[in-house]
């Protein structure tokens, strides 16, 4: 029996296109502890087949737009089964949009989170930022009680130039905005750690790819897609990694390992 838990958190860029895309075989050869999707794009999940709402061996939970058909979505699909599923909280903005579903464990809380987009022409900037600020009031209520966090997703901001290929020419855009970077700085600031930079401080590690202009090929990517764990939790951080190599979405799968 392994000694770590693995988890992986993938924006599959609409569940039901990865499906197409043999999101199934993935799904059993990763053979993940925890799995987490952002934007499935469902209205309600009685879209999809029976086998990937309640896959066998995985306690699921589904959280999907009320306001938006189509739109946004996270899901976890755990083999350890959580105390409990978390898809309510006292902070409104954070249950509108179906971008959040938390899971609390014996010895640690998962948030699993789809970051709005702050948008081409930036108007959902100021939406983006009450959103991670509520966010980040959320998850350090928990923290004050003593709890283990870890959360993962699209954050859908680069923090620092080593995260995108091209950071001069995107200085004005929305993903790499100061306000927007600041809020991951005081993330860090607070005690959390960015789990990738723990084991690879390597540049070119990119988890966003423009499918319109064929980024991808060229690793011209952002890395927008992150685990972050409060300090508390950085004695157990075993490995955090990127896996470019799996297609099936603009975004890949990225993946923390934590001893139990």
């Amino acid at each position: 029996m392994s000694k770590n838990i693995k988890i992986v958190s993938w924006n599959v860029n609409g569940i039901r296109a990865a499906l197409k895309k043999d999101f199934m075989n993935w799904f059993k050869e990763t053979n993940a502890d925890i799995v987490c999707l952002q934007e499935t794009k469902l209205s309600n999940i009685e879209q999809l087949p029976h086998q990937i709402v309640h896959p066998d061996e995985y306690a699921s939970c589904w959280s999907c737009s009320i306001e938006k058909k189509g739109y946004s979505g996270v899901a976890i699909f755990s083999k350890i089964k959580p105390k409990k599923f978390i898809t309510q909280f006292k902070q409104t903005i954070l249950n509108k949009e179906g971008r959040v579903i938390g899971a609390e464990y014996e010895n640690f809380i998962l948030f699993n989170v789809y970051f709005p987009n702050g948008g081409r022409d930036r108007l959902r900037v100021p939406y983006k930022l009450d959103f991670y600020e509520a966010f980040l009031e959320m998850i350090n209520s928990y923290k004050k009680r003593g709890k283990k966090i870890i959360f993962c997703g699209d954050v859908n901001t680069a923090h620092q130039e080593i995260d995108l290929a091209r950071p001069k020419q995107n200085e004005k855009n929305t993903g790499f905005l100061p306000e927007e970077r600041a809020w991951i700085d005081r993330l860090i600031y607070e005690g959390y750690i960015d789990t990738f930079r723990e084991f690879d401080k390597n540049p070119e590690n990119y988890t966003w790819w423009d499918m319109k202009t064929g980024a991808r090929a060229r690793n011209v990517g952002w890395r927008i897609d992150y685990f972050f764990v409060s300090q508390n939790l950085k004695s157990n951080l075993s490995k955090a990694y990127i896996t470019p190599k799996i297609i099936g979405s603009d975004h890949c799968p990225i993946y923390l390992e934590i001893k139990k």
